[in-house]
């Protein structure tokens, strides 16, 4: 008998069952995405959280703040960050 191995995406699918970790899951779709594309246009120019700090003349913290989602970065620092990884921002609602 073979032994299924228990995913990060299994255990994932158990918790949004929860209607309260959903609703917080949901909530926070948006920091997510924008931490998992910053990380991945830095690192796709070869540079570290300090080097991107360095560019925009602010703190490696507040770097990591952002990538782990425990920040709500002004539009300004979003155009800052853009311009320094030589990308487009692009917001939209609908």
């Amino acid at each position: 008998m073979k032994n299924k191995l228990y995913t990060f995406d299994d255990h994932l699918q158990e918790l949004l069952k929860n209607p309260a970790f959903k609703k917080e899951w949901d909530e926070s779709e948006l920091e997510y995405k924008l931490a998992c594309e910053l990380i991945e246009k830095r690192l796709k120019k070869k540079m570290s959280q300090r080097d991107l700090a360095r560019k925009l003349q602010t703190s490696q913290a507040v770097i990591s703040r952002i990538e782990s989602g425990n920040s709500n970065p002004s539009l300004g620092l979003l155009k800052r960050i853009a311009t320094a990884l030589d990308v487009k921002l692009h917001i939209s609602l609908s």
